[in-house]
């Protein structure tokens, strides 16, 4: 193998392409990595700074959701509540127009009774008298006085 003047040839422009690829190249590439290094460094804090946030937002939503929650029992426990005392009010109500409603049917089953009670005085009455008047009309027989009392008696 001959070193020549194609090989020191060769070896120069090896040298001129790898100063010049060094001087103007490779800083342009370092450059574009390094920014590329940067940008995926970026990338990664704000992926790191979501996920920080979204654990937050849902320990949040977690807080929001029990809250909502104990709010929810607390309306309901509340309706319940006023649900059983509309309830006993209805009840109570009922049981009053209940109790009037008794009271004025024995009132009227009494007021009956006692025209019935007035009635009954009258027809006896009248009953009574109609037989002592047959009695007295008629002689005085005990048989038939006897026979008097005891259509008297069917009478009543």
């Amino acid at each position: 193998m001959d070193i020549n003047l194609t090989l020191i040839g060769q070896a120069i422009a090896m040298a001129v392409f790898v100063w010049f690829c060094m001087k103007y190249v490779w800083p342009l590439l370092l450059a574009m990595i390094e920014e590329r290094q940067q940008k995926i460094a970026d990338g990664l804090a704000a992926a790191d700074k979501g996920n920080k946030a979204l654990e937050d937002a849902q320990l949040r939503i977690q807080a929001m959701v029990e809250e909502a929650r104990a709010q929810a029992r607390g309306i309901l426990d509340q309706a319940q509540s006023r649900a059983n005392g509309i309830v006993e009010e209805a009840r109570v109500a009922a049981d009053q127009e209940r109790d009037r409603i008794i009271q004025s049917g024995k009132a009227e089953v009494d007021q009956q009774i006692n025209r019935a009670r007035d009635e009954l005085r009258g027809q006896v009455a009248a009953i009574a008298v109609a037989g002592a008047e047959k009695i007295l009309a008629r002689e005085i027989d005990a048989r038939t006085h006897q026979d008097l009392l005891t259509k008297l008696a069917a009478q009543i």
